[in-house]
């Protein structure tokens, strides 16, 4: 078998919105969030989505065992909300402190700073290479997106707080 080729230089090519997704753990009540790059509409009727979590994430280990997910859409306005999902981790931080915040379906937090999100329950969880997908069944969304979207581009010099 021939090893793998890189996709990097097909990768530095692309461009793509991020998110961010939080949780909460149903026992412990323990809320998690991370930036995400690696979302997607999976079908149109049902309506359903999928979210891509690292295995190395502290938000991951709380979603393998949440009921639900909120998918927060951001601008290019919110970069400081950004890197504070994407360069701490939740195995060292409260994130929570330092951002507002409400209680969605099932106590998940839902972010106030983002006026465009979703809160999905999870149907099901599907490891792919390092992460581990989780098929979203929307249950409640809010709002539009209120300027250009956050890419990949804007954000692609921070370094996760959990390296991989």
């Amino acid at each position: 078998m021939e090893p793998s080729a890189s996709l990097n230089p097909f990768l530095a090519e692309l461009d793509y919105p991020m998110f961010i997704v939080t949780t909460v753990h149903p026992g412990t009540g323990e809320r998690a969030g991370c930036l995400i790059g690696f979302a997607s509409q999976c079908s149109i009727e049902p309506d359903r989505f999928v979210v891509w979590l690292s295995e190395h994430n502290h938000t991951y280990r709380v979603a393998l065992h949440a009921q639900m997910l909120t998918v927060h859409s951001l601008t290019r306005a919110q970069r400081d909300l950004a890197s504070l999902f994407a360069t701490r981790t939740g195995d060292e931080v409260d994130k929570f402190t330092r951002c507002e915040w409400e209680p969605g379906p099932s106590g998940v937090p839902i972010l106030t700073d983002c006026p465009h999100w979703f809160v999905g329950t999870i149907l099901d969880r599907v490891v792919w290479g390092n992460h581990t997908g989780f098929l979203l069944d929307p249950v409640q969304s809010h709002g539009q997106r209120q300027g250009p979207p956050l890419m990949f581009s804007d954000v692609r010099h921070l370094r996760a707080g959990h390296p991989a």
